[in-house]
């Protein structure tokens, strides 16, 4: 597990100034350092991620799963005295030519606490306006590109500062991917299924040109790959960014649905592969080990998912025209106790 240090700030470039001005932005030029190339890499960011370990991880967590479905008792009670454990997803918005210098696109915040038994989903909207150590003010979804533009590496730790600052949640790892490993890893399990509440229609879905394309998605119970689940997840279809969210939360769950099933199993070493090429975590294979049984024992239909939504925010302008949303704190932070204590 990576251990959680304060990232410093150094001085300011053309550069950073055009990224503040593009994503209308209100505060005074940060003093930063200029992106780096990005270190190549097959998904285009430098993981830090061990193979071996999340192989291990991988396997470990199909066995746990495979033992608890057999009956495995003392797994079971051993597992229920294990502390909380809150981890960061977070989903990046890169393109392919693009490094890890970039914003997330989806953060959602997730707990499993054993005793309970209790898993949570907590999806927070990417234009919320909260304070970012060493930044000022800014959308939350900028805490990443600050973060890996002060130090490589450095974007899943300021984002798991700015969510503990403001949230007051303790952060014990982080999950990070891309569109390209998303898409991947949902292939590679055989695809998701959902229920689609109401027909999808976007006619400014965002393509890797940074143009638009028209997308339509039928209502009804839909198979997805992974291109078809990544423009559900992504779509602004709407009027917010609310609805946007609540779909993210519906793939976590159908993609837990699915590696949960036995007749998914046989998939995991494609999963596993996916996983290795795409995914960077701090997380190790014992942490999957100590999580599955809770995971198993809630289930995926079991998992509580909620969003800071319109009734936790404040629509506000910036003066630059930046459309942000200004949180509430006395609504989200007793929705914060209430999924994260004790």
């Amino acid at each position: 597990m990576l251990e959680h240090t304060q990232v410093t700030t150094p001085p300011p470039t053309d550069q950073t100034v055009r990224f503040r001005r593009r994503l209308d932005d209100t505060q005074p030029t940060q003093h930063v350092t200029p992106p780096r190339p990005a270190t190549p890499s097959r998904g285009g960011y430098h993981r830090r991620s061990c193979p071996s370990r999340l192989l291990s991880g991988l396997f470990l967590l199909a066995f746990a799963v495979a033992v608890l479905a057999a009956g495995g008792a003392a797994i079971w009670r051993w597992s229920t005295t294990l502390p909380r454990t809150n981890v960061l997803i977070l989903g990046l918005d890169r393109r392919p030519e693009e490094g890890s210098v970039v914003r997330s696109d989806t953060m959602v915040l997730a707990t499993v606490y054993p005793p309970g038994p209790d898993v949570a989903l907590l999806s927070i909207p990417r234009d919320l306006y909260v304070e970012i150590p060493g930044h000022g003010t800014s959308r939350i979804n900028t805490a990443h590109f600050w973060g890996e533009n002060d130090l490589e590496g450095g974007g899943p730790r300021l984002a798991e500062q700015t969510v503990t600052q403001n949230f007051g949640v303790p952060i014990h790892g982080y999950v990070r991917i891309d569109f390209d490993g998303f898409r991947a890893v949902v292939d590679a399990a055989g695809g998701i299924d959902i229920v689609v509440e109401e027909p999808i229609v976007d006619d400014d879905y965002p393509t890797a040109d940074y143009g638009t394309m028209r997308i339509e998605i039928p209502a009804g119970p839909q198979h997805m790959d992974g291109e078809t689940a990544l423009r559900y997840a992504r779509s602004r279809h709407g009027s917010s960014d609310f609805g946007r969210v609540a779909r993210q939360q519906q793939v976590i769950i159908a993609l837990a649905r699915r590696l949960l099933e036995p007749k998914a199993w046989p998939r995991l070493p494609a999963v596993y592969s996916a996983v290795k090429n795409n995914v960077d975590t701090d997380l190790t294979g014992r942490d999957l080990l100590l999580l599955a049984p809770t995971l198993y024992r809630v289930g995926p239909e079991g998992i509580e998912h909620r969003v800071v939504d319109r009734g936790m925010t404040q629509p506000w302008t910036t003066p630059s025209g930046g459309a942000v949303l200004l949180p509430e704190w006395g609504v989200i932070h007793p929705l914060v106790h209430e999924l994260f204590t004790p």
